[in-house]
């Protein structure tokens, strides 16, 4: 029999057991990692939490804020549209007020108009009737003209201009007739007339007579006289004459809402009744190229000549009328 010696058999099973029992546990370490982890995590998380806590108070402060920003927009933007809408009230009543006062003006203005032409057209009736040798056409070129220039009375153009023209033997009635027909139109706007008598200036320096007519004009125009009478165009001296350029221009007249009346008196002792209007015409035209463009008349650089003389024909020549001798005329003024 053989026996087996235990002890060193179980003493190395005991130690097995203990080696087994003395292993280290690899769990241990993964648990730690996990509680540190989560420990991190908490800490991070409650760390975190104040800063988001902070961003939303900061955001609903924000949020506060511009509420009243917001009312305040609102507010302005109704202050605003008040403004604007006072400020086309107050236009829109400008513009009636206007409206309203241009309509009572041009009312007042169409009946002053109205009185003036009814008020003229009688004195004229009044003339012709009392100048009852005169052409009829002498009478209707003469109240068409004239009318025209006062129905123009708001947008003058240009000034009227009339040259009367008759022979010697009927002076006095081309004296008298211009100033009668001056003063029909003058009176009936509540005016006077400037009267400028050529021979009476006839002997006089040109130059000082261009300046006399000019002043006498000028300030009797400003004066609101509205009408000019220069008898015996023809006796003025020639170089004189072209201060009329300044008065009867077509588009550059110094005073557009005036009228002109000239005379010319012929050499010859009558005009025929038969001549038509456009050889008057064509007789005064040559008369007075021969009277300031003649070889007894001065020639200087302010002085009258041939081109000079042809300007200032068309700026008189507007409407040329003939005036026969007329009976019954008082021996001393005009009736």
């Amino acid at each position: 029999t053989t026996y087996f010696e235990e002890t060193p058999v179980r003493e190395n099973a005991k130690a097995y057991d203990s080696n087994e029992i003395q292993k280290p546990n690899i769990y241990t370490p993964l648990k730690d990692i996990k509680a540190d982890f989560l420990e991190k995590n908490q800490g991070h998380y409650s760390t975190s939490t104040p800063q988001s806590r902070s961003k939303s108070r900061y955001q609903s402060s924000t949020e506060k804020q511009s509420q009243p920003l917001a009312k305040n927009d609102g507010e302005s933007q109704n202050g605003s549209h008040k403004v604007l809408t006072l400020l086309l009230i107050l236009l829109i009543s400008v513009l009636l007020l206007y409206v309203v006062w241009s309509g009572i003006g041009d009312g007042t203005s169409s009946s002053r108009d109205a009185e003036i032409l009814q008020e003229f057209r009688a004195r004229m009736k009044k003339l012709k009737n009392t100048y009852q040798s005169q052409d009829p056409n002498l009478w209707r070129r003469t109240h068409v003209f004239l009318e025209k220039h006062l129905n123009a009375s708001h947008v003058h153009l240009e000034p009227a201009i009339l040259l009367f023209t008759a022979g010697q033997e009927a002076e006095k009635a081309l004296r008298c007739l211009s100033n009668e027909i001056a003063e029909a139109l003058a009176s009936s706007q509540n005016a006077t007339t400037i009267r400028i008598n050529g021979v009476d200036k006839a002997v006089l320096d040109s130059d000082i007579v261009k300046l006399e007519v000019d002043t006498e004009l000028s300030s009797g125009f400003r004066e609101g006289k509205k009408v000019a009478v220069v008898h015996r165009f023809e006796s003025l001296p020639a170089g004189s004459t072209l201060i009329f350029y300044k008065y009867c221009d077509h588009e550059n007249a110094a005073f557009k809402d005036v009228a002109l009346l000239l005379t010319v008196l012929l050499d010859e002792q009558s005009l025929r009744k038969s001549l038509s209007f456009q050889e008057v015409e064509e007789k005064v035209r040559d008369f007075l190229w021969a009277k300031f463009t003649g070889s007894d008349v001065p020639s200087s650089y302010n002085g009258m000549d041939t081109d000079k003389l042809s300007g200032l024909w068309s700026r008189i020549s507007h409407l040329v009328l003939p005036v026969w001798p007329e009976k019954g005329l008082p021996l001393e003024g005009c009736t």
